[in-house]
């Protein structure tokens, strides 16, 4: 068994799922429209039809989601302060040499800016859960947006 999909808060994916930003609640919720989903697409309208047999085409439910407070806490601690580095790299003779192209210093890190970024679509939600693999769930930001996380982005090289 296998769920992977790339979810943002401005469309819906191929098979109907989105984030939504619910500032009255204080979370994330990742929902699923059955409507949403591109029905024209063989692939998918076989996948809606065993969903459909399973489950249901409804709401799912219990509704996943984040917690304002446990994302400001958990991502809080771990990107608050941290370096983007592009580089290129190489194998020569079994060792591998990098070629540093860019390195940035990325800092202050409001939580309502990472929200305003889920709205804007700026931050994608990617899940990658496998039967006996799983990689779990990350929030990605789209390249160029680091200024809209972060309050202080200082290039460095």
């Amino acid at each position: 068994m296998s769920f992977r999909s790339t979810t943002s808060a401005t469309e819906y994916t191929k098979r109907g799922f989105r984030i939504a930003v619910d500032r009255d609640q204080g979370k994330l919720r990742f929902i699923f429209d059955s409507m949403k989903a591109n029905q024209t697409d063989s692939e998918i309208a076989s996948w809606l039809k065993s969903i459909e047999e399973k489950v249901g085409l409804g709401p799912l439910n219990p509704e996943p989601y984040w917690g304002f407070e446990d994302l400001r806490y958990q991502i809080g601690s771990k990107i608050k302060n941290c370096f983007y580095v592009v580089a290129d790299s190489k194998v020569e003779d079994k060792r591998e040499y990098f070629l540093y192209k860019n390195l940035s210093i990325l800092s202050g890190f409001p939580f309502e800016k990472f929200i305003s970024c889920v709205e804007e679509g700026a931050i994608l939600v990617d899940f990658d859960a496998r039967t006996g693999h799983n990689h779990g769930t990350k929030f990605r930001i789209r390249q160029g947006r680091w200024t809209s996380l972060y309050s202080n982005v200082e290039r460095v090289i």
